[in-house]
């Protein structure tokens, strides 16, 4: 599939690092770096823009390694850019470590998965069709 991009930084556009990665990663686009308190948020702006087709939208998701060694993950995980937005991909990231952490320029950030979706007509109903799990919430397994 064909997406156009805009590229406002000055870093590459976003690659897939193997032949069967799903999700391409995201770099910081800033001009100083951003320092991220424990418990804090912040918007980090990529510098990228796009165009997608009816029926797709890209997530945007946290890097399992940011994740893993420093508590920063994406706070709306996983975030949606709409196939009608056309502004700047914005980062929400979230530092749940007890240290700062500091974002810099070029700095991989996150991964977007451009994915297909449906949207749905509602069709109004009295009951819904039983099931064996049926109203089972979470832990209902007990697994």
């Amino acid at each position: 599939m064909k997406v156009e991009i805009i590229n406002r930084s000055h870093h590459n556009l976003p690659a897939y690092e193997t032949v069967q990665s799903a999700g391409m990663d995201l770099r910081a686009n800033i001009d100083a770096p951003v320092i991220i308190g424990p418990m804090q948020r912040a918007l980090i702006p990529t510098g990228l823009s796009i165009a997608l087709p009816a029926g797709f939208e890209a997530q945007i998701r946290p890097r399992s390694g940011l994740a893993l060694k420093k508590g920063i993950t994406v706070l709306n995980s996983p975030g949606t850019i709409d196939a009608d937005y056309r502004g700047d991909i914005g980062v929400i990231l979230v530092n749940l470590s007890n240290q700062d952490f500091q974002v810099n320029d070029g700095d991989r950030i996150a991964q977007m998965v451009i994915a297909r979706y449906e949207q749905v007509e509602w069709n109004p109903v009295g009951e819904l069709s039983e099931t064996e799990r049926g109203e089972g919430g979470f832990g209902h397994s007990g697994i």
